[in-house]
């Protein structure tokens, strides 16, 4: 296996720049998730890394050697894509066979290699099946299966899973993640799945308009976001934001009409700066719950319940507060009705501040 290095890359179409500036180290081994909405450059700078883009300015670095100049097949990658790429008239191991047979490999080493890769996925059964005999997810373990008899020094994986049904998605998410830990390799993932990227990353880079907003292991994304685009993108249900105030009575307070939160000693020394100005509080829908009588006032707020989401492990609920609007994630035991007036509790030191113009985590 083998690290990748992305000095100062850049992609450029004409008049749009979709790949601004990436500087990435993937070590050797580590599973790295490129994940943003669409048209952030994730899979753009995926196909450099492949050689299937040029690339505009910067270097590539794939081990030892850097890549720029070289066409995809010296690069010794595999790619697997999100249509999976099968040849339609050929059976399954011969869809696997394929690269192999291309670079003259002898028989026996194809046929070991093959079977090799079809007993690791579970798929032995299946080798003299064509594609149009297999479900979504048994081609798509046939895609795995022909990058894995390559022995390449890195995955490349192109939303592989978009194409599956909820269900198999979640299961074949825990089998990529058995096969890298079991083949050791370093792969380069993405998606526009943040649950996806959650799960599966060692680490995940998060992309907005070409640009890299943060690089960093799943909870630190989770809890530490650099700014509020990649607070609302990681997390599922998104984080609430709030536009407040920050009013200074002794104490610091976040107020806006209908919602109004003491702010802890540890934040208040970060916010002080900001007293009379305004900025955006971001809440977690789990960091949200129904207050008792023993919450204190400093920490909870009057709502109206607007929308009831029961999902069996755990109840959503769409409330107002004033004229803000935000979802709080609670207990599956807890019975309360559209249009009801409620009180929630808020975990205060689990908030997070953004400064109002440039979004960057205060």
């Amino acid at each position: 296996m083998a690290q990748v290095l992305m000095k100062d890359l850049n992609k450029k179409y004409d008049e749009v720049h979709a790949v601004k500036d990436v500087n990435l180290h993937i070590r050797d081994k580590e599973f790295v998730v490129l994940v943003g909405p669409s048209g952030c450059g994730k899979s753009t700078t995926l196909r450099m890394v492949a050689g299937l883009e040029e690339i505009t300015s910067g270097e590539i670095s794939i081990g030892e050697r850097v890549v720029n100049d070289l066409p995809p097949k010296d690069r010794d990658i595999a790619m697997v894509f999100q249509n999976y790429a099968l040849y339609p008239h050929m059976t399954v191991y011969d869809n696997m066979a394929f690269g192999l047979k291309m670079r003259k490999f002898p028989k026996a080493e194809i046929a070991k290699r093959v079977h090799e890769a079809a007993e690791i996925l579970g798929i032995q059964e299946l080798l003299k099946r064509k594609p149009r005999q297999l479900s979504g997810g048994q081609r798509q373990r046939v895609a795995v299966g022909r990058a894995i008899v390559r022995h390449p020094q890195v995955f490349l994986f192109d939303e592989p899973l978009s194409n599956l049904d909820a269900k198999l998605r979640v299961q074949m998410r825990v089998e990529l993640k058995r096969l890298h830990d079991r083949l050791e390799t370093t792969a380069i993932y993405v998606t526009h799945d943040q649950v996806e990227a959650m799960t599966l990353g060692d680490r995940v880079v998060v992309m907005k308009d070409g640009w890299v907003q943060q690089v960093g292991e799943p909870l630190e994304l989770y809890s530490k976001p650099a700014n509020r685009f990649v607070a609302g993108f990681i997390g599922s249900p998104a984080m609430n934001f709030i536009e407040v105030g920050i009013k200074d009575g002794g104490a610091l307070w976040a107020e806006t009409a209908g919602f109004r939160v003491k702010i802890p000693p540890d934040r208040a020394e970060r916010l002080k700066s900001y007293a009379g100005q305004p900025v955006t509080v971001g809440i977690r829908p789990e960091d949200l719950r129904l207050a008792t009588g023993g919450d204190s006032s400093d920490h909870t707020f009057d709502a109206v319940v607007d929308v009831v989401e029961p999902l069996g492990s755990e109840i959503l609920l769409d409330v107002k507060a004033g004229s803000n609007t935000m979802v709080a994630r609670v207990e599956p035991t807890v019975r309360v009705k559209v249009h009801e007036p409620i009180r929630l509790a808020l975990n205060a030191e689990r908030l997070h501040f953004f400064d109002k113009k440039s979004e960057a985590a205060i």
